[in-house]
């Protein structure tokens, strides 16, 4: 009976691990597959117009971008020549070609005479053509026309045939869009526009920011609340004022054409510095205020403290805007056909681009490979700065 108490009263161990679904958490599970959605969304799409771009132009025509390591088959036409091609060998008349013209990688498997039959006889085989003898293809697409008599049609036949075009990459596709006619000046043309178009606010910005975040002056929070409003004007709405008075401008001074590259610096700047400001001003307004104090008892003037500290702190939000400002100049197409319209010397690469969707909208290979060129520069410069955008974003939220 001792005993049985004894053991009544001894406690029993609990277990060590605990619950693993209550360790789980919900919220960051779900915030890691939105994320990881995103990542899809984005990355698909970019991967998918590489590879298109790398891709042969006749396999590329048939098949998606998917099926990229696959061997891509399509039904193709070719018109035979006249009789004036034949000529006489051992008493037999005979018409000889490749039905794909130039070399090509393309194989042959079946070949027929009709749009319905295009598999009709394998390659090798023989086929009798309504104008009189026979017709052999082979898989390389060399043919001969085979006659006892005289050809005398005044109109080729038409052979249809289902060509394999094996996996293949390529870089003949950056080449072409590269030494096309002027894609290489609107290249250089982008460039023109952006980096000017992305220093000049960033310097105008720095300056008005550290002036709303540290110097004391009348009105100072009511322009800020004009700046934060300024986020929210379209750009559509101030885009014909801006222009209107830019004219009005360039009339007084004298100049005779106002489409030049000192108007897009200007327009970009003006959309641009509501956004800089309010970002640049957050994270100015955070730094330790006790630096401050320091220099100014050193004597340090605000210049000074301007150039020489807050500066060099800033670095992460002036990346952020940085990154901000060059995608969204880079791959503006409004505002440049606005203000520099439509002058081949001055066309923009997205402005090329467009003319060239409209002229050669079927070279699915131009397209692809001009868009990734587009793509691949905003992708280096946000690849570069990428470690301090979220920093510079997040400057100043919270205290």
């Amino acid at each position: 009976m001792a005993t049985a108490d004894i053991a009544t009263d001894i406690p029993r161990p609990v277990s060590s691990s605990p619950n693993l679904l209550s360790r789980i958490d919900a919220g960051r599970i779900f915030t890691h597959i939105a994320l990881l959605v995103l990542v899809i969304i984005w990355t698909v799409p970019t991967a998918g117009l590489l590879i298109s771009s790398l891709r042969d132009k006749d396999q590329l025509a048939v098949s998606g971008w998917w099926t990229a390591l696959t061997t891509s088959r399509s039904q193709n036409v070719e018109r035979l020549p006249t009789a004036e091609g034949q000529v006489e060998e051992n008493g037999k008349f005979v018409i000889r070609g490749n039905l794909f013209g130039d070399a090509t990688h393309k194989t042959i498997s079946a070949f027929g005479l009709t749009a319905d039959t295009p598999a009709a006889t394998p390659v090798g085989g023989s086929m009798p053509m309504n104008d009189g003898g026979t017709i052999t293809v082979q898989s390389t697409g060399d043919y001969e026309w085979l006659s006892d008599t005289k050809f005398e049609h005044t109109r080729g036949p038409r052979v249809f045939f289902v060509a394999d075009i094996p996996p293949r990459f390529t870089l003949e596709n950056y080449v072409e869009v590269l030494t096309a006619n002027g894609v290489f000046r609107s290249f250089v043309n982008s460039f023109t526009v952006t980096i000017p178009a992305t220093i000049i606010p960033i310097l105008m910005a720095a300056f008005a920011a550290y002036a709303l975040a540290w110097m004391r002056f009348p009105f100072r929070g009511l322009i800020v609340a004009v700046v934060v409003g300024l986020l929210v004007v379209p750009l559509q709405m101030s885009l014909i004022p801006l222009l209107s008075m830019y004219n009005n401008i360039a009339h007084v001074l004298g100049a005779e054409d106002g489409k030049t590259y000192l108007g897009i610096w200007l327009a970009h700047t003006a959309f641009g510095l509501p956004l800089a400001i309010y970002l640049l001003r957050n994270y100015m307004a955070a730094l330790p205020k006790e630096i401050m104090e320091s220099a100014r008892i050193d004597g340090a003037s605000h210049f000074q403290i301007f150039t020489g500290m807050v500066l060099p702190l800033s670095f992460p939000a002036l990346a952020s805007f940085s990154i901000f400002q060059f995608l969204w100049v880079w791959n503006d197409l409004l505002v440049a056909m606005v203000f520099l319209g439509a002058q081949e010397s001055k066309l923009v690469l997205t402005g090329k681009l467009v003319s060239l969707l409209g002229s050669r909208g079927n070279n699915w290979e131009i397209l692809t490979a001009g868009a990734f060129v587009t793509i691949v520069v905003p992708l280096i410069v946000f690849f570069s700065l990428q470690r301090y955008f979220v920093r510079g974003l997040l400057a100043g939220s919270v205290k």
